[in-house]
């Protein structure tokens, strides 16, 4: 590759971007890790993996890289090793009867990372990286966590330094006013995330009118978008992210709602091209509506009048339309999942030809992973 995009902060230097990481180490699979680089942001069964590499013996390494701090990168390596089970695609080029390698590349790992690794039945190898500098070069600094003697391996990184924006703008009254009538919660975290959008680079702005406030580069008919904050009737904040189609996994970007409870969990719930996203809205009331019904009719171990028999019947319909979205990688909203949750921690059920399809929701996606991502298609947009 000619070069990745690396930006300072305080006195250290970072890969601008996960995706600029993610360049680098694929350039550098086999200097790194002695691998055959196979697939990028390779699809299967509902999940992306970064990186799919082979080694000389046709046994699978699967790669999953962070640009910051994550706590969920175990469970992650273990969605994608039971989706590649499964599946097995590739077979013509990967030999599964060997075991499937899992890495995790961060700059830093958290504690409850090696809590999760160590009652862990898969063998997940963390190796930690740092962009170094001298008066002319940058280098990855790389290292094996699981090795005793902490084996080291440095590599030149061609680069190219990218201009944050330093001055960041207070924000406007309009948005003040906005979040005045917002919880604590959620009042640090918009301006935590106004922060970090603004900050990222220099040609970001911030749009504002009555009721949104947008962030991308301008506002004429070829500006591109990252993200917006749009405050409904009530003043209730929603987040808007520019990503992918179908669940983020397509290039092809739109404007995605996102569902976050103010503490780091996110969902994306849908595509809306413009406004609040009304249907949305309305299917999100409805399907509350429901879960409260039928948690209380498992919780009386079944329906005793008509009313109740009649609820049931519309809990099974909504089961088979949420069923059909998930076949098709459409998102599901916050509500959806919880209608599925009521019964189970999974959702079970037969698909085409016979065969048995099971979806599990114990996890959400990271606030600050999907804001990530919508800063690194923004760029590449530019």
């Amino acid at each position: 590759m000619d070069f990745v995009n690396l930006i300072k902060t305080g006195n250290s230097w970072k890969f601008a971007t996960e995706a600029d990481l993610e360049d680098f180490v694929w350039a550098n699979l086999k200097e790194l890790f002695g691998l055959i680089p196979l697939k990028r942001q390779y699809y299967v069964k509902g999940q992306i993996c970064d990186i799919l590499a082979l080694r000389e013996n046709k046994q699978l390494v699967v790669l999953e890289l962070k640009n910051v701090e994550d706590r969920y990168i175990v469970q992650q390596l273990t969605r994608y090793y039971d989706a590649l089970q499964e599946v097995k695609p590739l077979e013509d080029e990967i030999d599964y009867q060997q075991p499937i390698s899992l890495i995790a590349i961060k700059p830093n790992f958290h504690r409850d990372n090696f809590t999760d690794k160590k009652y862990h039945n898969l063998s997940i190898d963390f190796f930690e990286f740092a962009v170094l500098a001298d008066e002319f070069n940058y280098y990855l600094q790389i290292k094996n966590l699981d090795l005793d003697n902490e084996k080291v391996l440095k590599i030149e990184i061609a680069h190219q330094d990218r201009e944050r924006r330093e001055d960041i703008p207070s924000p406007s009254r309009g948005l003040m006013s906005h979040l005045a009538k917002c919880s604590s919660e959620q009042q640090e975290g918009i301006l935590k995330f106004r922060q970090k959008v603004l900050s990222f680079d220099k040609r970001m702005e911030e749009i504002s009118s009555a009721v949104s406030f947008k962030y991308g580069n301008g506002n004429s008919k070829t500006s591109k978008f990252c993200t917006e904050f749009y405050f409904d009737s009530k003043g209730i904040p929603i987040i808007f992210l520019w990503l992918g189609l179908k669940n983020n996994s397509s290039d092809r970007i739109s404007r995605a709602r996102i569902w976050t409870d103010w503490q780091g969990n996110a969902l994306l719930e849908g595509y809306v091209p413009s406004g609040i996203g009304t249907k949305i809205n309305l299917s999100k009331k409805t399907l509350s509506t429901r879960v409260k019904i039928m948690n209380e009719i498992v919780e009386n171990k079944g329906c005793k009048d008509h009313k109740g028999y009649k609820d049931m019947l519309q809990h099974s319909k909504d089961r088979n339309r949420i069923a059909r979205k998930l076949n098709n990688s459409e998102p599901l909203t916050y509500e959806e999942r919880k209608l599925l949750e009521i019964d189970a921690n999974e959702f079970t059920h037969v698909i085409g030809g016979g065969r048995l399809n099971t979806y599990k929701f114990d996890r959400y996606d990271s606030l600050n992973g999907l804001v990530e991502v919508a800063l690194e298609k923004w760029l590449k947009r530019l």
